[in-house]
């Protein structure tokens, strides 16, 4: 296990520098900083920004916030955990729920693992796996040619999209979570790295088209948690190759940092009004995975194409949301509550809202991302015009055809086992 550093045990983590503080001459640094790369990525931070502490994260809450926290609330973590109670509900069945938690068994494998220590690996610190690092370092000649290797071994492993970003401590958050009392602590970064020579490699993990076309039920999620799987091995081969070629590597899921502008900002695609990374390959049906390395590294650019524009004139999600959590309108600097980052102009959702219908149906529901226009496989040539004339200024007629079809129709989950 790697040791990790707070050396003078003062009130900063250590994954920033003692003048990373939330005071209004770092905010100032920060917006002179990142005022570029901001733009590019389509980023709005406003002069009250404030990083985010993970213990208002809406799933922490959820186990120490009396507001949140309930017997539907536990019950939905519990039967995630453990043989949960079938009903005669379609996608809610045995074998539904069976999926469902098939799906998570490898991500729970490695964030179960040091839970007497409070640490929930993936979701609240760092996945500390991937052996020791190599003594010899690999000599990189030609940066693009290397960072075109690794995400050709990326991919090899599993990852359907890659990209690189340097590091932002903006995102990071203030505090995390010892999960053995559900109280924010620090925050550390490994103490192999420094900050300045580190490097995020953020990898995209796509969704089953036809078990999302299932959402809301049971059977959907195993969609969501077979991808937390998936990149959870991806993350720590990944990582290992890394160590191997001399470089320290720390795998990331969740945990350590929010992930959507690191996302946004390695190039995979744009924010949008559910609250999702909107790619070009998948639509919204992504998660992301990512890791800090001080591996040189070549980075990516933000691809700004008119998701933004596209969601200006949508409201399919905001819809279909069927406790009306999502946003209308432009995107505000709005806090809805403390589950949302202060000093950020985009749509923000109503999480308490979000959760407490994910407690109550006892799975997760993504009705936003099965809706949204973008959810297609692209193989054909129509999904292919579409996404051409969404980007065009031909938006509105994109919107009006895709309105005329039953692309984001429910799908039984009894069709899906049947077909």
């Amino acid at each position: 296990m790697s040791k990790l550093k707070n050396p003078d045990n003062s009130s900063w983590p250590s994954n920033l520098h003692p003048s990373d503080i939330d005071d209004e001459q770092q905010k100032l640094e920060w917006r002179e900083k990142f005022a570029i790369s901001d733009a590019d990525a389509g980023i709005e931070v406003t002069e009250n920004f404030e990083r985010f502490n993970q213990i208002n994260d809406m799933f922490t809450r959820a186990f120490w916030d009396e507001n949140v926290r309930s017997g539907k609330s536990d019950a939905f973590f519990k039967g995630h955990r453990v043989a949960a109670n079938p009903r005669k509900a379609q996608g809610f069945q045995q074998r539904d729920l069976a999926l469902r938690n098939a799906g998570w068994s490898v991500s729970g494998m490695i964030s179960e693992r040091r839970k007497e220590e409070g640490i929930r690996e993936g979701f609240q610190a760092l996945i500390d796996e991937g052996g020791p690092v190599a003594d010899n370092k690999f000599v990189i000649d030609d940066l693009k040619k290397h960072t075109d290797d690794v995400e050709k071994i990326a991919k090899l492993f599993g990852a359907d999209l890659f990209g690189v970003a340097g590091l932002d401590t903006r995102w990071h958050y203030s505090k995390r979570v010892d999960t053995r009392d559900f109280s924010a602590v620090e925050n550390d970064f490994p103490e192999e790295m420094a900050v300045e020579d580190t490097n995020v490699i953020v990898m995209g993990h796509a969704m089953d088209h036809d078990l999302v076309a299932t959402y809301p039920s049971a059977l959907a999620g195993a969609a969501t948690g077979i991808e937390y799987s998936h990149e959870a091995a991806i993350v720590v081969q990944l990582v290992t190759y890394i160590r191997n070629l001399g470089y320290n590597a720390f795998g990331s899921m969740n945990d350590t940092a929010l992930v959507i502008p690191y996302a946004v900002k390695a190039g995979l695609g744009e924010y949008g009004r559910n609250q999702m990374v909107i790619t070009s390959e998948f639509g919204p049906r992504v998660r992301f995975s990512k890791i800090f390395t001080d591996m040189p590294l070549d980075h990516s650019r933000p691809s700004l194409r008119g998701i933004r524009e596209f969601c200006d004139i949508c409201s399919k999600c905001a819809d279909s949301c069927p406790p009306k959590a999502l946003p209308y309108g432009p995107p505000l600097d709005e806090v809805r509550n403390v589950s949302t980052i202060t000093g950020v102009k985009k749509w923000s959702a109503d999480c308490e809202k979000c959760f407490g219908y994910w407690a109550a149906m006892g799975t997760d529901c993504a009705i936003c991302m099965r809706v949204c226009p973008f959810n297609r496989v692209y193989d054909s040539w129509l999904d292919n015009l579409f996404r051409r004339l969404a980007y065009s200024r031909l938006r509105k007629l994109a919107l009006w055809w895709d309105g005329k079809t039953d692309r984001a129709k429910r799908v039984k989950p009894n069709a899906w086992w049947q077909s």
